[in-house]
């Protein structure tokens, strides 16, 4: 309610930014509609990715599933939660098993777009004491969050409301926090790439509209979708008024009014958020109505646009091209091979850690197989390889690579607020190439399965598979990585540029005009004509500095001029056919399943995070009672080991001691016994400082309050063994319980969106 008085002025506000982006937008939709329909009919060519690409990834399962501790504003109560993540990467949040199991209606729905993930109040408290100056709580006051335990989770958004969690351990923290992150980095990256006419249309508006408010230079809420994105716009600039307006009226001790000030944020960014839809829905669908007309012109008189563009090019080129190349040499040219070095290096990294995982998973699953039973062992280990590249775990020593980015002093000289957009550029191709060579990999695998016989065949045909996926996934990336490099040169240097030359040339391309024919005027604009000469002063310098670097083979970079042979002619037309379903089609079932019962099946939980370790999953061990079994003693070998090993016997084999490396195979490792599994406790709060006995933890009340955790007295039982819900194992694998369907409300990525 105290917000009513505002409703009109942040109306008019939203309205007014909103306006002027719909007109960029639409000038913009021609130009990335003639450049479409151009490169459909003209084409270009470049290396032919040797990896296959997987249509639908995540089809009908779950990222994660679990128990954790939510921090409830309302009552100022901590609240145990069951979440899920879906295939879309929302947060789910669940009054607790039993509800979603029901299909009852989740608590929360989080579309994590734009948000942080921090792992400590004292990182919070300084964000929100620098987001509301002059309000900063005094020593010995309560701050605003207090965390029961040293493990919290803290969504941060600087606009929308905040999330906060916590969890007992600071191994369960970790893996927390790698499926966080993986949902905020799926979320960031919102606008379809699909789209070849919408989407290059809503970035250079946005783009074109900061610039007219000389706004160059990266942009960190560039996250979401696109009416996301439009309310990170507007917040942007509303944000500012909208704090010295609030600001001194706020009242009573710090953190409450720092507490009221986040939710007045996010009440504006709802509504910012709901005006904003509206709008650009509005404006799409008059774009999408002029669309025909606009394509039949561009196809009728391609040839004259194309003359007509050239034309002005050539003028704009002979005024704006001279000045350009002094400030490319005096200020671009000598730091290029600099930010090239710290790009490479951690990117690089990154993949040759992508390349690691992926050998070293399939060289297990390869031993595994030949010492475990053979086919029937490797539709299991396949399914669980299937996934690789969305299990958060086992990714994140890949994405960690990215986190030594630095660009050092480059950051200030080029006007670069923040390196998160290249570092998350480059994980989202590390986990595309992981997925490729995965794919692949299952394909050649299901191909040669008929032709196969015995463990020896079996284990042979994995060997030969993997050697040439991975000759294939270097090739792949060398050739992504260097289009990664060239994008993000031209990223950092071409704002520095048009901020450079703005002054002496932006109030002179008005006189340009002219020479656009009023027929083409919404196919051909001065500005992007401008920003093409200027990107065509530096790209010679980025190509030569990215060629140079290949072909001194810096960081197994291939050459341009080197082109892979395919091997595999008939490998693409392989993957066009249906995705492999190993746990269906080598299940050994005599009988077919009814289309409704594996329709049914296919919508159950599956969680990707699975531990593959001989010790018990994190949090299994508190399950265990002190009559239960305790878990097999033998260690399994290490995975060096296990590699160098299964290669020694590959190596035999090759030179026909196949009997002997086949009896080291089979008695290199001593397989695990199965680990025992006890059934869970029915759902509970955060325990008390000391664990209560066993027969006294049913007694807990569903809505117990969090306390602070203090150790427990020698002998007590370990909080994380009181926090009985946390475990990593797999929906649906403890007991015999039969895992629940996936609900059909999170189907789609516009499920995730009530936040807004």
């Amino acid at each position: 309610p105290c917000l009513m008085w505002l409703c009109c002025p942040i109306a008019e506000k939203t309205g007014k930014v909103l306006g002027e982006f719909c007109r960029c937008y639409k000038e913009q939709f021609g130009v990335a509609l003639f450049n479409s329909v151009r490169y459909e009919i003209e084409g270009t060519g470049g290396p032919q990715a040797q990896l296959l690409h997987r249509k639908v990834p995540l089809e009908d399962h779950v990222i994660y599933s679990g128990n954790i501790f939510q921090y409830i504003e309302e009552s100022k109560k901590w609240r145990n939660r069951f979440c899920v993540v879906p295939h879309n990467y929302g947060l789910v949040l669940y009054e607790n098993k039993l509800a979603y199991e029901r299909e009852l209606s989740p608590r929360v729905l989080v579309n994590s777009a734009g948000y942080k993930i921090l792992t400590s109040v004292e990182q919070y408290l300084e964000l929100v004491n620098n987001s509301l100056p002059g309000v900063t709580p005094k020593s010995g006051h309560s701050p605003i969050l207090k965390c029961p335990t040293d493990f919290p989770l803290i969504l941060w958004h600087p606009y929308a409301r905040h999330y906060y969690f916590c969890v007992m351990t600071g191994k369960e923290q970790e893996k927390w926090r790698a499926v966080f992150q993986d949902c905020v980095r799926h979320c960031n990256n919102g606008i379809s790439e699909d789209s070849k006419v919408e989407a290059p249309a809503f970035t250079d508006a946005i783009r074109m509209y900061r610039q007219s408010k000389e706004q160059y230079g990266t942009w960190d809420m560039l996250c979401g979708n696109e009416t996301q994105v439009l309310s990170n716009l507007v917040m942007e600039e509303l944000l500012p008024e909208l704090r010295s307006t609030i600001g001194p009226r706020l009242k009573g001790k710090a953190p409450e009014r720092q507490r009221t000030w986040i939710q007045v944020s996010d009440a504006v960014y709802r509504m910012v958020y709901e005006l904003a839809k509206a709008q650009y829905d509005a404006a799409v669908a008059r774009c999408e109505q002029e669309r025909p007309q606009l394509e039949s012109t561009i196809r009728t008189d391609m040839d004259q646009i194309i003359t007509s563009k050239e034309h002005l090019a050539s003028k704009i080129r002979a005024f704006v091209l001279p000045k350009a190349e002094v400030c490319v040499r005096n200020h671009v040219q000598p730091y290029i091979s600099s930010i090239l070095e710290a790009l490479m290096t951690p990117t690089s990294q990154g993949f040759a850690e992508v390349r690691e995982v992926f050998f070293k998973e399939v060289t297990d699953m390869n031993m595994n197989v030949v010492n475990e039973g053979g086919l029937e062992k490797l539709v299991e280990y396949m399914e669980k390889l299937s996934h690789l590249a969305f299990h958060p775990v086992k990714m994140q020593s890949c994405y960690e690579k990215m986190d030594q980015l630095k660009l050092e002093g480059l950051q200030q000289r080029f006007d670069v607020s923040s390196t998160s957009v290249f570092k998350q550029r480059a994980q989202i191709h590390m986990r595309q190439q992981m997925d490729d060579a995965v794919y692949t990999f299952e394909t050649l695998l299901h191909q040669e399965l008929g032709k196969l016989q015995g463990k020896d065949d079996l284990c042979k045909s994995i060997q030969r598979i993997l050697e040439r996926v991975l000759k294939k996934f270097d090739y792949d990336s060398s050739t992504v990585r260097k289009k990664f490099f060239r994008e993000a040169l031209l990223q950092i240097t071409i704002p520095f540029l048009l901020k450079k030359l703005a002054p002496t040339c932006k109030g002179e391309l008005a006189k340009f005009q002219e020479l656009i024919f009023e027929d083409f005027a919404s196919f051909i604009l001065v500005e992007n004509t401008y920003e093409e000469v200027v990107l065509q002063s530096v790209m010679k310098d980025i190509m030569q500095a990215v060629k140079e670097a290949a072909v001194q083979r810096k960081h197994n970079l291939y050459r341009d001029s080197m082109v892979m042979h395919n091997s595999d002619p008939n490998l693409h037309l392989l993957g066009e056919g249906l995705a492999i379903d190993w746990s269906e089609e080598y299940s050994g079932q005599p009988e077919a399943e009814p289309a409704a019962e594996r329709r049914r099946r296919a919508k159950q939980v599956v969680s990707v995070i699975q531990d593959d370790e001989g010790a018990l999953p994190y949090g299994a061990e508190a399950l265990l009672q002190p009559g239960s079994p305790e878990p097999h003693p033998g260690v399994p070998p290490s995975p060096v080991d296990a590699v160098k090993e299964i290669r020694e016997a590959l190596a035999q084999e090759s030179l026909g001691d196949g009997a002997g490396a086949e009896e080291r195979l089979m008695n290199g490792t001593d397989p695990a016994s199965p680990v025992p599994r006890a059934e869970p406790p029915s759902e509970a709060e955060v325990p008390h400082a000391t664990a209560a006995p066993a027969s006294s933890r049913a007694d807990v009340p569903a809505e117990a309050e969090v306390p602070h955790v203090t150790p427990a007295p020698p002998g007590a039982q370990s909080p994380s063994a009181a926090c009985h819900q946390h475990s990593d194992n797999e929906t649906g694998e403890l007991g015999q319980r039969s895992p629940p369907q996936a609900r059909a409300t999170t189907e789609s990525g516009e499920g995730v969106q009530t936040e807004f």
